[in-house]
């Protein structure tokens, strides 16, 4: 069961008073007793784009945690706001300096292991090349396009599920 009312969490962000633990609801949260503020723990959401050309998968190589140094679709964190199709396009020209289009929703993965800065949620897309020059940005080592059956070592089971889908089914191509 996650921790709906974490220690970490000291002082309120609205006024700087000490919060305490108290339920809320049917849950114990870190509770503002000077103002009233509640801090719920909102679970992070991550999108990406599952890019397929010419029978082979868009893939970058992470250069930070979770995961570091194994290989994923291009992807990023959701913020308050956004629009989660425009953001999954950002992260994907970010991290590959290729434009694409998004064509139709993959699944909606639910992570509840996540820890530290991993996605509880991950939103999947998958996407048409649109253009660019491949080049590897932000966040990512390295970019490529890999043969779906030589793949190197993928990092998250959201991933990995959508690949294992492709293979054996060929439905996201």
């Amino acid at each position: 069961m996650p921790n709906s009312a974490p220690e970490e969490f000291a002082y309120c962000p609205l006024c700087a008073a000490p919060l305490i633990t108290k339920v809320v609801g049917d849950k114990p949260r870190r509770v503002c007793p000077d103002c009233g503020y509640v801090h719920y723990t909102d679970p992070k959401v991550g999108v990406g784009v599952f890019v397929v050309e010419d029978d082979k998968l868009l893939l970058v190589q992470r250069s930070v945690p979770p995961q570091k140094g194994k290989w994923s679709v291009p992807a990023g964190f959701l913020d308050r706001g956004e629009d989660p199709k425009e953001t999954a396009v950002r992260e994907a020209l970010e991290e590959t300096n290729l434009h694409v289009a998004i064509e139709e929703l993959i699944d909606v993965y639910f992570n509840p292991n996540a820890a530290g800065p991993g996605a509880n949620i991950f939103i999947l897309y998958r996407a048409r090349l649109l253009g660019g020059d491949l080049q590897a940005g932000d966040d990512a080592a390295q970019a490529g396009f890999f043969c779906l059956h030589d793949l190197p070592e993928i990092a998250f089971a959201s991933a990995r599920d959508a690949i294992q889908r492709l293979r054996t089914r060929n439905t996201l191509a």
